[in-house]
This record gives structure tokens, sequence and C-alpha cells, in this order.
């Protein structure tokens, strides 16, 4: 696992089975000077103590265990209001809808553009902080 953010600064979960995957998101939020923290399974990172905490969440889709497309779903079912970009090998219109359906804020194909995942990230928390206020 990765640093906790400090008092008020955004926290990004990052939810990837592929532990190079998770690794270099860490590093690409870190060296936007963001705080980043990596789980390996849906479960693990329901089970984390700070989970209201998260600004956004990156997950894969494809997972072993429970499918990152649960995600918005499980989040709702704790009350929890988190914005989760999807990422994903499979850049079918398929996946692509199914994200749509699961409540995603964003969807990108892998390998993902790093400055348009930020850009993404950046317009996810600022919604959600606005809605969410």
């Amino acid at each position: 696992m990765a640093d906790m953010a400090g008092d008020g600064e955004p926290l990004i979960c990052i939810l990837d089975d592929d532990a190079s995957v998770r690794k270099a998101l860490v590093r690409l939020f870190r060296s936007a000077d963001m705080a980043a923290i990596s789980f390996a399974s849906v479960d693990e990172l329901l089970s984390a103590p700070m989970l209201p905490q998260y600004a956004c969440i990156i997950a894969d889709i494809r997972m072993q265990g429970t499918s990152g497309l649960a995600m918005p779903g499980l989040l709702a079912e704790r009350g929890l209001h988190i914005p989760v970009i999807f990422v994903s090998a499979q850049g079918t219109e398929e996946t692509r809808a199914a994200a749509k359906r699961a409540g995603a804020a964003g969807f990108f194909r892998k390998p993902v553009d790093d400055q348009a995942l930020l850009d993404a990230l950046a317009w996810a928390i600022g919604d959600n902080h606005k809605n969410h206020a």
C-alpha cells in the first residue's frame, strides 16, 4: 500500500490485480503531487479503514474475485459516493457500456494516456466535491 493522504489532501485509490500497473499509477499520481494508495482486489479495498477518505478510485474492470464493475454499487451500499474511473485492456463498446451502466465517472483503455487520466481525475474530484459539499 502507498502513503496515506494528509489533512485535506485528496487520496487516489488504485485498484488493479497487476502489480506493475499499480506501481506505475502510484508513481504517476505522486509525480502530480497527489497521494495514492493501491490495492490488488475489490475485497482488499473494501476492507481498508480509510475508505471514506478516497477522492477517486481508479479501477481495473477484470480482476480475480469481484469485478471492478461492482465497485460503484458496493460503495453506494455503504452510503459512499466516490467517483470510479475504470481502466481496461478490453476497449470494446460492450465494455464501455457496462462501465457506464455501473456508474463510471470515466473509462480508459489500457495503456492509459497519463495526461488524459490526470485530467479525468481532476474533473471527477471537482465534480464529486461540488455534488457532495
